[in-house]
């Protein structure tokens, strides 16, 4: 009984706080797709998409899936008619930069620096759009899409637009704590029965290899599977109850960022007809070498720092 009760306590708290996080911004961002705002924010990057060989109008799926979620940048994608390179670089790009407000709002509830959070995801995304646009020279044949959505009809008043951004904001809150409430009655339960320290082992070989502790392994695997915001909820309750690191926080959210909900986020581009197996070893690859190399970078800062205190 008391692992029931502590645990959906547990939930609860998690939820209310990635809540007041992810209600108002999703509120506002749905509101400012029927202003002027965002039609500015296109205007206004569509001039650089050369760089990543994308054409001007391929800015629209971008600023879509940064500013609310690949679903976004997805249906963003199918109203446009581009080619299987481009669509591949968007899907790389949006993988790793996307629902920026709210997935950094959680970040830095966790602890994480802003200026990291932006920096790697907006980093990772521009990199490998540019690297894959100047090595790949094939894809040059118009993307057949698997399926069209049914577009819905925009609201005509300003009422109308504020009660689509509540329906939104309160479906967002109510499918994080479907997600995190049964996730912390399960972690609970792993708790309490001793389940954590196998966990821990299993994902030992990964934890040692990007160089973080033990601890942090729920983190890695909650987020791996659920999604960054999934595994910031349990990041959160691991800062504050298993005494995880700042290091090891901001180096499993690097991980996470590069490589998190591999399942969801990977199968959702496969009715854009472009190559998925690569989308999916481009973003584990990419997470193991950045994290791993950070991690030896904070090392040696480390290391530098005691040798300077001890002479």
């Amino acid at each position: 009984m008391s692992t029931m009760k502590n645990g959906l306590k547990a939930g609860l708290k998690t939820t209310w706080s990635l809540g007041k996080i992810i209600f108002p911004i999703t509120l506002l961002v749905t509101m400012l797709q029927f202003t002027p705002v965002l039609p500015f924010i296109i205007d206004l990057v569509a001039p650089v998409m050369g760089i990543f060989g994308l054409s001007g109008e391929a800015a629209v799926p971008l600023v879509l899936g940064n500013a609310l979620n690949l679903y976004a940048g997805i249906a963003g994608i199918l109203s446009l008619e581009l080619t299987v390179k481009e669509v591949f670089i968007l899907a790389v790009m949006l993988s790793f930069s996307h629902n920026i407000f709210i997935e950094t709002g959680v970040a830095l509830k966790v602890g994480v620096r802003l200026w990291i959070v932006l920096v790697v995801r907006f980093g990772l995304a521009a990199l490998s759009a540019f690297l894959i646009n100047l090595f790949w020279s094939g894809g040059g044949e118009v993307a057949q899409y698997g399926f069209t959505p049914e577009a819905a009809a925009a609201p005509e008043t300003w009422l109308g637009i504020f009660l689509l951004g509540l329906e939104k904001a309160s479906f967002g809150v109510l499918q994080l704590a479907m997600i995190v409430i049964p996730l912390m009655l399960m972690i609970q339960i792993l708790k309490d029965r001793q389940y954590l320290q196998k966990i821990s082992n299993m994902m030992g070989p990964l934890t040692r290899l990007i160089g973080v502790e033990k601890n942090t392994s729920l983190t890695l695997a909650s987020g791996l599977i659920f999604g960054l915001a999934m595994g910031a909820g349990v990041m959160i309750q691991a800062v504050q109850e298993d005494g995880v690191s700042r290091k090891d926080a901001t180096l499993a959210f690097i991980f996470l960022v590069a490589c998190h909900a591999v399942v969801e986020d990977t199968l959702i581009f496969i009715p854009l007809g472009i190559p998925i197996w690569p989308l999916l070893l481009i973003r584990v690859i990419t997470a193991l070498a950045l994290t791993i190399f950070i991690s030896y970078l904070w090392r040696r800062a480390e290391d530098n720092r005691k040798e300077v205190l001890s002479t």
